[in-house]
């Protein structure tokens, strides 16, 4: 056979390549037969089978099973092994979609009876004998007309292939079964070559069932054909796979340390916040001490706007329709939106958004130049419709409210407002106990013009001054293709908690659009009317998931310039009440939030409620601290120091507050 050429990239060291000759009809897994973490290979850019055939001037890299692409053809692997075991145990189960997804995969199914946890422990059983037979991926073509066929007793597979070209966006996760190319099969063919199962799938996959190394399935819910609410109800499997046992064994105690963190659950604990049925859902209510946490938010976050140049400004929840035809939003946005309200032969919405107010406040009188930038802010409430099925907690809500600040700008002084506002966002954060994070851009889909406004021109110039000001941040930046809003490209910033996971925190857009649609304009030095820039930033986001995503950061346990309660004052006795009562009567003047516990329960017992309640410092006074005009200073990790005089436990506190710092 003659030899073809290929050039071989390293999957240990970007950029290492070496030029090899090969017979024809080598396969991609004869590259690396010698590196046995190589699941797949990237050939032209394409993931593609290890039993891909090579051709002549195919660049080839071998993927790890440890990296992003890697863990997704384990788990899409796993899915398909999962979706096997399900059907030889419950033969009538019809096959919805199975897609690999952040830290796992799941796969729908149209079953009679829901899972419950001790069917899953079988499926499980069962997946482990397949993986045990060493079945192999075996990637085959066929046509439309030949899939139908083939797949007759399968009604949900019938209609992707009907929907294939446009699948992806009408179902989510089918682009891992049909896109707009050839259709394709994947067989899971035993030691003897035969057919032991197959299904509709774009791969790529394992080489074999073996090469799954550990899995586990985590639980079972119901999900909609399509997540259309008017489809049939499928029972959907969740589970996780990983390139090892100690990588299973690191994400599941992740999932217990997050399920502990759990705001909704902490919420309750700690009396913070609740969401009551008679209100609705994802609308909460605040109880005094979450209160105290959202006004010390709101307190911070004002005055920062005030000092960085913000002026405060205020604006009704609801407006008539007219005005988000103005800004747009109405076409890209409705869905989102709460339904009009007919009131005085006119339709009125629940604002969404605080933008197109803040656009009539700029409009409200003639501008000049020397106004510019010209910065508005305020605490607006808006109201997103949801749907009920991702409500989240307050992490997603339907009602919240955005420190949403918006700056009028010159062309020129886009670059340095947009620095400006970035460097406000990341000294918020840091103020917040947040201090790990990168910056991600998000730009518009080139293939969707009908999903976006504005020319080409105007699109790169923004696109461009925020990729610059993100770059000479020095923080990371990762692109975010067709993320863009409708009027603009933004630049988010995303955090990483304290056990690892990323939440989206503040955002800045760069806006030509609505200015355009609401007519602004200021007067320019030569006295010619201009169109300002208009660049929308949001710190905390919204301010419901800003305090959801604290609550897990510090697991309830506040720095105490946060902490609903800042010292819990502990009399040893009754009589020693009175003495930390005059304590504690001291330090509310100097703005702290003491409680004194005089109730019948043993100091013990009030050290330990003290301690379920993420109280940040304990004062505890006997007769020995009244005698000596001090206390038993007591922190929130158990150490204690004893004999403190009162002006120097005072101190303390005042400082730990005063410096924003953890305890």
């Amino acid at each position: 056979m003659p030899d073809v050429l290929v050039t071989v990239i390293s999957p240990a060291g970007p950029g290492e390549t070496v030029e090899q000759s090969v017979a024809e009809g080598t396969r991609a897994w004869e590259l690396f037969s010698e590196q046995p973490d190589v699941v797949a290979a990237r050939v032209g850019g394409a993931l593609r089978d290890l039993a891909h055939v090579l051709s002549d001037g195919d660049e080839v890299e071998g993927v790890l099973i440890d990296s992003p692409d890697g863990r997704d053809i384990l788990r899409h692997s796993t899915a398909h092994v999962m979706a096997q075991a399900v059907q030889a145990l419950y033969p009538d189960a019809k096959l919805g979609i199975g897609p690999p997804v952040e830290n796992g995969f799941y796969y729908d199914f149209d079953v009679e009876v829901p899972f419950v946890p001790e069917d899953l422990e079988k499926i499980e059983s069962r997946m482990r004998k397949i993986i045990k037979e060493n079945q192999k991926f075996s990637r085959r073509v066929t046509t439309d007309d030949d899939a139908r066929i083939e797949l007759a007793g399968e009604p949900y597979k019938l209609e992707l292939i009907g929907l294939k070209g446009s699948a992806a966006e009408a179902a989510e996760g089918a682009s891992a079964e049909v896109g707009a190319g050839e259709l394709t099969i994947y067989d899971n063919l035993d030691r003897n070559g035969e057919i032991a199962w197959k299904d509709l799938c774009r791969g790529p996959h394992l080489p074999t069932t073996k090469r799954i190394p550990a899995f586990k399935l985590m639980r079972s819910a119901a999900a909609y054909w399509r997540g259309d609410e008017k489809n049939k109800q499928l029972q959907r499997i969740y589970g996780t796979a990983w390139e090892s046992k100690e990588a299973l064994e690191e994400h599941l105690h992740r999932i217990e340390e997050a399920e502990r963190r759990d705001h909704r659950k902490l919420g309750r604990d700690l009396d913070l916040f609740s969401f009551p049925d008679e209100i609705g859902s994802g609308l909460a209510v605040f109880h005094p001490k979450g209160g105290v946490i959202k006004r010390e938010m709101e307190d911070y976050v004002r005055q920062r706007h005030i000092e960085e140049g913000f002026q405060y400004v205020g604006t009704p929840h609801i407006t008539k329709e007219g005005l988000f035809h103005t800004s747009g939003h109405l076409p890209y946005y409705a869905d989102t939106m709460f339904p009009p309200m007919e009131f005085e032969g006119a339709n009125y919405y629940l604002k969404a958004m605080n933008c197109p107010m803040h656009n009539l406040i700029f409009k409200s009188r003639g501008r000049s130049y020397r106004e510019l930038p010209l910065r508005f802010f305020e605490f607006g409430s808006v109201y997103r419709y949801e749907k009920s099925g991702v409500v989240h907690g307050l992490t997603r809500v339907r009602g919240m409210t955005q420190d949403d600040s918006h700056s009028y700008v010159t062309p020129e002084q886009a670059p340095g407002e947009i620095k400006h506002l970035l460097d406000f966002v990341l000294g918020l954060l840091k103020d917040f106990g947040l201090e790990d994070f990168y910056l991600e851009l998000s730009t518009r889909d080139d293939s969707k013009p009908d999903k976006f406004v504005g020319s080409d021109e105007d699109w790169a110039t923004a696109t461009k001054v925020l990729e610059d000001v993100c770059v000479a941040s020095g923080l990371d930046l990762v692109p975010d293709p067709g993320g863009a809003a409708f009027y603009g490209p933004k630049v988010s910033v995303q955090c990483r908690d304290a056990i690892g996971r990323t939440w989206q925190m503040s955002t800045i857009q760069y806006d030509f659009n609505q200015p355009r649609g609401f007519e602004l304009a200021y007067q320019a030095a030569d006295g010619s009317r201009q169109q300002p820039v208009m660049i929308h930033s949001a710190k905390f986001g919204s301010l419901e998931r800003f305090f959801g995503v604290l609550v897990e950061h510090y697991a309830g346990a506040f720095p105490p310039w946060l902490a609903p309660v800042q010292v819990q004052a502990i009399p040893v006795a009754d009589v020693h009440a009175d003495y930390l009562y005059d304590v504690a009567a001291r330090m509310r003047k100097l703005g702290l939030r003491v409680e004194v516990d005089d109730s019948d329960d043993r100091m013990q017992k009030k050290i330990r409620n003290a301690q379920l309640q993420k109280v940040p410092f304990m004062m505890i006074a006997g007769s020995d601290d009244i005698e000596a005009g001090a206390v038993s200073f007591r922190y929130r990790d158990g150490r204690q120091d004893n004999g403190v005089p009162i002006d120097e436990a005072i101190a303390r506190v005042s400082q730990a507050v005063a410096d924003r710092v953890q305890v």
